[in-house]
């Protein structure tokens, strides 16, 4: 598979919480945003509800991963096959090895 570049532009602080948070899930911003990818060319569209919030205060990133894990486990988001997980894994595996 061929592997292409993608730039995305975020505000800094919303970067600055995204790399925590994949931090602390033990991912790493290029396996999420995979992930993330994967799992939209398999539901034909956002793997998850976009709606307008009520004007108040937004979710931390931590909470936000947590109400994605509930959506996950209903059964919400498409499953990833086994060799799905694995290639992910290896390109995150591959992607570290680069940045030592």
């Amino acid at each position: 598979m061929a592997q292409v570049s993608m730039s995305v532009r975020l505000d800094s602080q919303l970067k600055k919480q995204f790399n925590e948070l994949c931090n602390e899930i033990g991912m790493s911003v290029n396996t999420a945003i995979n992930v993330f990818v994967n799992a939209a060319v398999k539901a034909q569209g956002i793997p998850f509800e976009i709606k307008a919030t009520p004007k108040e205060e937004p979710m931390s990133g931590l909470e936000a991963f947590r109400e994605m894990r509930k959506m996950a486990e209903s059964g919400k988001f498409p499953e990833m096959t086994l060799e799905e997980i694995n290639e992910e894994i290896r390109q995150a595996r591959e992607e570290r090895s680069k940045q030592k």
